[in-house]
């Protein structure tokens, strides 16, 4: 895998996090058999929730940990302000901190490395989201804290409040990004990448933590325009775009030897600002075919193809000059 560091998390970060809402102590050996096999392929990034599981993914992660004796080695991402049924927003300090304290409880740590707000509301100033996650850094119960489902609007209104009041920014954003482009979110709630925000997260160069990286298996082979089995499938992914993008990655994959689920996984990664991809595997060979996607390099033009921006005078450039991330 490839690492970039994150300001104010403590070690680098590897370029695929791995998703845990499988994990669970009524399964540890399924758990602990991705999580050994995730961490001996070089990751080091572990994502869970408040909310995942009912707190199963954070006990499992816990177990784990004390199983191995690892926390040095490992990264621990969580997210809290999740809304719960019908009880409406919850993000807000109060919120915050109860679900930050029951998160480290079931963890079994003493802090978190990276913390976000799993959602946002809009009708909640910054400025007392800010100071109360400055609060929690002070008490050493995070290291560094971001915004998971935020706006780039939003986000940069945080780091405004921040700079101006002496205070710890938001270092991190996890919103959706994939080649698939979503018609509307998935969830409620949930922000997707657009290409004004990707403009703005190259020319801030905030690292983009992406769910959803590989668009609920869109590029699997499983989704023609035939089948509208999956109703959020085709309420989110199907349009004559995305499948273009689906014709266009298979046609990459081709070239390359792989499969189009790898470029399309390849291409989150080869942005011009710092990202990692979150994955979901269900079992060790999934991991181990997202791990071989991670290690692709695409060059300038074939992202360009995928974008769907590909013109004659394109096809003239040379191919062979890898997309450096970070790049602007």
């Amino acid at each position: 895998m490839k690492y970039l560091q994150i300001p104010d998390v403590p070690r680098p970060v590897s370029n695929l996090a791995i998703g845990s809402m499988v994990c669970s102590t009524k399964d540890l050996p399924r758990s602990f058999a991705l999580l050994d096999r995730y961490v001996a392929c070089g990751g080091t990034l572990l994502d869970t929730g408040h909310v995942y599981a009912g707190g199963e993914s954070e006990r499992a992660i816990g177990e784990w940990i004390r199983a191995r004796g690892n926390r040095e080695e490992v990264l621990i991402l969580d997210k809290g302000c999740h809304p719960y049924g019908g009880s409406g927003p919850r993000v807000n300090p109060e919120d915050m901190r109860t679900d930050l304290g029951e998160s480290l409880q079931r963890l079994g740590l003493d802090y978190i490395d990276l913390y976000l707000l799993h959602r946002d509301d809009e009708n909640v100033p910054v400025g007392p989201l800010v100071e109360a996650l400055n609060e929690e850094v002070e008490r050493g119960r995070i290291r560094a804290y971001g915004g998971s489902n935020w706006r780039p609007a939003r986000l940069q209104a945080a780091n405004e409040y921040a700079a101006a009041h002496g205070l710890r920014p938001f270092v991190a954003s996890s919103p959706n990004l994939s080649l698939a482009r979503a018609k509307e979110p998935m969830w409620a709630g949930c922000a997707y990448t657009d290409d004004a925000d990707r403009a703005w997260y190259e020319q801030q160069q905030m690292p983009l933590i992406a769910w959803s990286s590989q668009a609920g298996g869109f590029f699997t082979g499983r989704f023609s325009p035939e089948d509208t089995s999956n109703a959020d499938m085709v309420r989110v992914y199907y349009s004559e775009e995305n499948f273009e993008r689906l014709r266009r990655a298979r046609e990459v994959a081709a070239r390359r030897g792989v499969h189009a689920l790898h470029i399309a996984l390849a291409w989150v990664l080869n942005q011009r600002f710092p990202t990692v991809a979150i994955i979901g595997p269900q079992t060790v060979e999934e991991l181990e075919s997202s791990v071989q996607a991670a290690e692709l390099e695409l060059t300038a033009d074939e992202v360009e193809y995928l974008n769907g921006v590909y013109s004659g005078e394109q096809k003239k450039r040379t191919s062979t000059q890898p997309l450096t991330r970070g790049q602007v």
